[in-house]
């Protein structure tokens, strides 16, 4: 049958593949400031009496993507066993290991285009540093879009669009404007300070655009 024959070849290579990738997470979870992080893969399959796709001589549960049941496990600090990462992660832990697993996925698919939406929801300003580097790293080899409110992430990016709404005649209208160098200065002091910028906020925009 060939489902088995495929399902087989697949389970082979994420056999091989999860060291792998588990240790490219973990160092990269490492940059993004979670030393202690522990991530792990497991594979598993489900037992079904009355399927005809076999595992070990036993017929197992099956999908589109083979009969493996992949979860990941996850643990912030040291000394804390790994737990399902669905259930214990904080938004923050969950935005950093989202990136890693992409840029790491990244450098085996050539993608011509990846978009983050918010990946950065949760982090401090000091981890939004480093997670905009490692975007910044992947965009040199793809194209990389990133809808975010963090000013040290925007200031990453070599071209900047500001999301307008506005109403007409009871319609809301969205637009995207391109930003000028001027105007991303602005855009960006005020993602820092809010509407009423200083001139000590545009400073510190052009210093992170520099």
């Amino acid at each position: 049958m060939q489902y088995q024959r495929l399902a087989d070849e697949i389970h082979e290579v994420r056999s091989k593949s999860i060291k792998t990738i588990e240790d490219e997470v973990q160092s990269a979870l490492t940059e993004l400031n979670m030393p202690g992080a522990l991530f792990d893969i497991s594979v598993s399959t489900k037992l079904d009496e009355d399927s005809l796709i076999l595992f070990e001589n036993n017929g197992v549960h099956f999908g589109p993507k083979g009969y493996d049941q992949v979860e990941f496990f996850f643990s912030a600090n040291p000394g804390e066993n790994p737990k399902p990462l669905i259930k214990i992660a904080s938004g923050g832990e969950v935005s950093r290991i989202m990136l890693a697993i992409k840029s790491i996925l990244a450098n085996y698919r050539q993608l011509p285009t990846l978009m983050f939406d918010e990946i950065d929801t949760g982090v401090s300003g000091e981890i939004s540093q480093k997670m905009g580097d490692i975007m910044k790293q992947m965009s040199k080899k793809m194209q990389v879009f990133t809808i975010t409110h963090l000013p040290q992430i925007a200031a990453k990016g070599e071209s900047h669009y500001k999301v307008l709404k506005s109403q007409d005649n009871g319609n809301t209208i969205t637009d995207m404007v391109k930003l000028n160098n001027d105007e991303r200065v602005v855009e960006i002091a005020t993602m820092l300070e809010g509407d009423k910028i200083s001139a000590s906020a545009v400073a510190h925009a052009k210093q992170l655009l520099n």
